[in-house]
């Protein structure tokens, strides 16, 4: 796939990994936004899950998961299935999976490869996390929080995340599937598997499977 030069441009302002040259972008199906479980009941049974399988996600599953967590819902405004503070959109969604780590461009709806790396290991601290099949990380990327005082940054960007997060609660509720956020992560590690940049903060990452039952 030919990426556009505006494009090309906003990847290479994301990631340090992202600059050296054209990545490879996978361009995920469109997601289905009908259906699903009543809302009231996704939220009487969401609960964390630490048990998972190895059972890889469907491409159209995880294409759904992606956009319900922080996809385009209005396509006139750009905004998204969660709010941000003054819409910044200052958080970055990162995709890791056996097969290699990805930036989730919400815009386009794809994947922009990384690593090609099973990073999944280096995504926390506790075992299940490397046997999973996927894991999100939410990174906050304060260049784009200009019109927020510095001091206010880190507490804006993690409340945008917690919004983030229950979306992705609330749908794996309804399509059958496990998941837990997690604080207790290496920021650092992270920082380095994914090629971040100094004004980006690794603040969550949150492990999603089939549960094991």
């Amino acid at each position: 796939m030919r990426l556009s030069i505006s494009l090309l441009f906003c990847l290479a302002t994301l990631s340090p990994a992202l600059a050296a040259g054209p990545a490879e972008v996978v361009a995920l199906p469109a997601p289905n936004t009908a259906g699903g479980m009543p809302l009231m009941e996704a939220l009487a049974q969401r609960h964390s899950v630490r048990d998972f399988t190895d059972q890889e996600l469907p491409e159209q599953q995880l294409s759904d998961l992606l956009w319900a967590a922080w996809g385009v819902s209005r396509p006139s405004s750009g905004k998204r299935t969660a709010p941000s503070a003054m819409n910044n959109q200052e958080i970055d969604i990162y995709v890791v999976k056996a097969d290699g780590s990805y930036l989730y461009q919400a815009t386009t709806h794809s994947l922009v490869r990384v690593s090609s790396a099973d990073n999944r290991r280096a995504m926390g601290r506790q075992g299940f996390v490397g046997r999973a099949p996927l894991n999100l990380v939410y990174v906050a990327d304060y260049r784009r929080m200009g019109g927020i005082l510095d001091s206010q940054r880190e507490h804006y960007a993690s409340a945008d995340v917690g919004f983030i997060g229950q979306n992705v609660y609330l749908f794996c509720t309804s399509a059958g599937l496990g998941t837990v956020i997690r604080g207790w992560v290496d920021r650092q590690a992270i920082a380095g598997v994914l090629g971040l940049h100094e004004d980006q903060q690794v603040l969550l990452s949150q492990t999603v499977g089939y549960p094991d039952q």
